[in-house]
């Protein structure tokens, strides 16, 4: 099975390509040349049939991600999949089912079901931790680490976020660390725990040519994990961070020559003023790879608000060229999100997206913005809110005390819109055009 990278590679221009670049609306060529370098990946898996290719990357709209899933303590899956239709109704790019509770079999394939047709992506390490400790069995071995990995394949998952680059000596260096929380990546953190007990190497790493060989054969895309990325801002930018980014920039280049998709993610919780520094490491490492940023968040001390801390961040990153944003919710490092609150975390960050998408892409974003200002100084309410991220919250909070008013109840008859209309006419009726600009 050929994958899509290759076809670019050779000069063909496959239906997905095609697809992408009109959606975009960019050159074809342009994009076939960065799907070829791998400056671009195009989502999918050959075996999932109704979902629409997503492409990622350089020249392309900043994408956002929602994860939902179980946990160990709440397994109830008519709450995950309310969750995944909000996801949809509100705009996000892609879903990612990160359950650990109850059969992760049958959820994970009703999540791929009720996700169509956005991409679905998953974390097969929690999966292999499940089947074997959480149920008594002891730790894992190797194979069947790769063993849930291919299974996940099988079921048509369009990413894997695959903890690849951190190896046992890492992961030692990680626990002897001074760091405030050595490992926060519930992936990574297994990964170690299975490394420092069995003094085995890190079995993606190990076997990341078979990976490589399984994900070519499904036309997925690989997501490398940051199991070291920092929890906290006073870790940021430390030696374990950067040395586990410069082996995730290995493996990126092994995965291009294999012709296989493959993103980078990244941290975390990084200080305002590193956030865009941290996006020119990454893509100078990387030779400008896709960024998959977890945030970033830009403080630590706002649980219930981490929403709005996240998406500070990731409007940053999102201008500086991170390309995929995973969303964050008022309940991060507090509970598992309800419904709500998810719709919370991906408005926030949507809003996060496109405010940095107005930086990198210019006039084809702003033109959004500029057709709600526009209808806005008009008083076209209409118009205004039905083109606005949530039309339904916009419309319940303008009417909250009644619409019977022109302007908004804030301003009322003192609308700057209003006095200058007033004062438009009269210039009118002189004979003086007032300025349009």
């Amino acid at each position: 099975m050929t994958t899509l990278m290759r076809i670019a590679r050779s000069g063909g221009t496959p239906p997905e390509l095609e697809i992408v670049a009109r959606e975009e609306g960019v050159d074809v060529n342009k994009l076939r040349h960065r799907v070829a370098e791998g400056r671009v990946i195009i989502v999918r898996n050959v075996k999932r049939e109704g979902v629409k290719p997503l492409g990622i990357g350089e020249g392309l709209r900043t994408k956002v991600n929602v994860n939902v899933g179980t946990s160990t303590h709440v397994v109830n899956i008519d709450m995950e999949l309310e969750k995944v239709r909000i996801a949809k109704q509100y705009g996000a790019d892609a879903i990612m089912d990160l359950s650990i509770g109850g059969d992760l079999d049958e959820i994970r394939r009703l999540i791929l079901r009720e996700s169509a047709p956005l991409p679905v992506g998953t974390v097969p390490t929690y999966q292999a931790w499940m089947e074997t400790v959480a149920k008594g069995k002891g730790l894992p071995d190797e194979d069947h680490f790769i063993k849930v990995v291919e299974r996940h394949l099988k079921d048509g998952v369009d990413f894997m976020t695959i903890h690849a680059a951190i190896t046992r000596e890492l992961a030692e260096k990680a626990v002897k660390s001074n760091r405030i929380q050595p490992i926060v990546s519930r992936g990574g953190a297994l990964l170690a725990a299975w490394m420092l007990e069995t003094g085995s190497e890190n079995p993606y790493w190990k076997n990341f040519d078979y990976i490589l060989e399984l994900f070519a054969e499904y036309d997925a895309t690989i997501s490398l994990g940051d199991s070291l990325r920092p929890g906290a801002i006073h870790d940021a930018h430390d030696q374990l961070q950067i040395a586990e980014l410069v082996n995730n920039a290995r493996l990126v280049e092994k995965a291009r020559q294999a012709g296989v998709m493959v993103m980078v993610e990244g941290p975390g919780h990084v200080p305002l003023d590193r956030v865009v520094e941290d996006v020119k490491l990454m893509k100078a490492v990387t030779r400008g790879a896709p960024y998959y940023v977890l945030g970033p968040l830009v403080t630590d001390v706002a649980p219930g608000y981490d929403h709005i801390g996240s998406a500070i961040g990731a409007a940053l990153a999102a201008a500086a060229g991170a390309d995929f944003i995973c969303y964050v919710t008022p309940a991060e490092h507090l509970s598992l999100p309800t419904p709500e609150q998810v719709k919370e975390g991906l408005i926030a960050a949507r809003i996060a997206a496109h405010a940095g998408d107005i930086v990198k892409l210019g006039e084809k974003a702003a033109a959004w913005d500029r057709l709600v200002a526009e209808a806005r100084a008009r008083l076209d309410w209409r118009t205004m809110i039905d083109n606005s991220l949530d039309p339904e919250r916009a419309w319940k909070i303008h009417t909250q005390f009644g619409t019977n008013l022109p302007s908004c109840t804030m301003c009322g008859s003192l609308c700057a819109c209003l006095v200058l209309e007033k004062w438009a006419r009269k210039l009118k009726g002189k004979g003086v055009q007032p300025s349009t600009k």
